[in-house]
């Protein structure tokens, strides 16, 4: 395997917890009386959904469409 692919999969590991700990923060106290009042979620945990999300494209991309071949 090479380091390519190897930091893809690190990437990927990374959204995946970024975007845990957004889920988890949406489900807060304050997110929730932020979203009932305004319709949305704080900046904080919308940054770690969308990072999340879009980290985890990349180290996926990263992983998948990554070089082949022998000399990769």
């Amino acid at each position: 395997m090479n380091t390519q692919r190897i930091f893809g999969l690190s990437l990927l590991a990374l959204g995946v917890v970024l975007l845990v700990i957004g889920m988890n923060s949406s489900h807060s106290m304050a997110d929730q009386l932020s979203n009932t009042v305004t319709g949305r979620f704080t900046d904080n945990t919308l940054w770690y959904i969308v990072g999340g999300i879009v980290i985890g494209l990349a180290g996926l991309g990263m992983t998948l469409f990554g070089p082949r071949g022998k000399n990769a």
